[in-house]
Parts: C-alpha cells; structure tokens; sequence
C-alpha cells in the first residue's frame, strides 16, 4: 500500500539520531535526573544512547587498571561517565572518528562513532586512540515506540547534536550549555506542571 511507504519514510526521517535528549524536571530521579543523552540510534525498532554527563565515582585510569591495560599517560582524573541504566558493565566509547577500524563500532554519523571492543581502550591508553573520546559504562535503551511515548508527555527535550558538547565541554555544563543553544535555562524550568 502506497500510505504504508509513506508513513515509513516519514518515520524514519523523524529519527533522533545524533541528537541530544534534555531531561525536563519530570524526570527527576535516578540517572536521568538533569541528563543528556547523546541518540546513537533510533528506528521502529527502538532507540538507544548514551549519557553523557553523569560522571561516576570511577576514572578512565581505575578502568585501565581493572582491565590491566599500561596506560602511557595518567588517566587517573578522566571520569567514565554513567551512560544509562542498561548493561551497566560494558563500556562504550564515544569518538570523533579516527582512521583506525574498531573491532565493534556503530558509526552514528560522519563525525562521531560509538564503539564497544576493548582494542579501542588499548589504543587510548598507548596515545594512538582517537583523542576526542568519552568513555561510559552502560546505555540508556528504549524499546519501539517508548522514546515516542516520553516524548508526547514532555519528558524531553531534543535538539541536535554539537560535537563540541560532548568532547569539549566539561561534563557538569554540557545540560546547561545545550539548552542555551535552545534559547533556555534549564534552572528557571519547573518539574510542577500547571503552576505559575
């Protein structure tokens, strides 16, 4: 049927890929309590990205240790980020892209890739990595329909993607400095709908 194309196409053309999820005061516990997440992926099937400003009590340099990989370099103020409450062990890299090719890597667009094998933390940790890198355990996964869902009730915001959010901004101001691209302050928004 020729409306089904259509509603496909125009589906697939509404995705959050390489955009930035703003957690709005609604969500205001656990990690996405005053999040952003980076879209790495989004479909029919669901969509899934990472967290990219809840640091946890662990550097890249304990991550290092722990997988006994030598480090040339002290890693040891680097904060590995808590990228979302799915698989919460496994690590995930987000990167400019590099020349080199991963053994397991999503390449969400020209810029930026997402990867999970370990011989990329070998790379970073021996200074032949890619140099813009943000390491978090775990994603934050929606199944189909579930991102469309938070989003009809206001839960986000969304806006695309700036690559010097992730890699150049401090984890702390990464929230703040994309609402400003939206023209808000994310402090003056309140989690009580209806109040003046």
């Amino acid at each position: 049927m020729p409306g089904r194309v259509h509603a496909t196409t125009a589906r697939s053309s509404d995705s959050l890929r390489d955009h930035f999820l703003l957690a709005m005061p609604c969500l205001s516990e656990g990690i996405f309590s005053h999040s952003i997440t980076y879209i790495c992926e989004h479909g029919e099937s669901g969509a899934m990205g990472i967290v990219i400003n809840q640091p946890l009590d662990l550097s890249v340099g304990e991550i290092f240790e722990h997988l006994q990989i030598d480090s040339l370099r002290d890693f040891s103020k680097m904060p590995v980020m808590a990228g979302g409450p799915v698989q919460i062990d496994h690590g995930f890299v987000l990167h400019r892209g590099s020349d080199s090719a991963w053994e397991a890597s999503l390449k969400v667009t020209d810029e930026i890739t997402l990867t999970t094998s370990r011989d990329i933390l070998r790379a970073i940790a021996h200074g032949n990595g890619p140099e813009e890198h943000l390491i978090a355990l775990g994603y934050a996964g929606w199944s189909a329909g579930q991102l469309e869902q938070e989003l009809a009730e206001n839960s986000w915001l969304t806006l695309p993607a700036d690559s010097q959010i992730i890699f150049s901004t401090p984890a702390e101001l990464r929230l703040s400095k994309a609402a400003a691209q939206l023209g808000i302050d994310m402090n003056l928004i309140s989690g009580e709908a209806g109040h003046a």
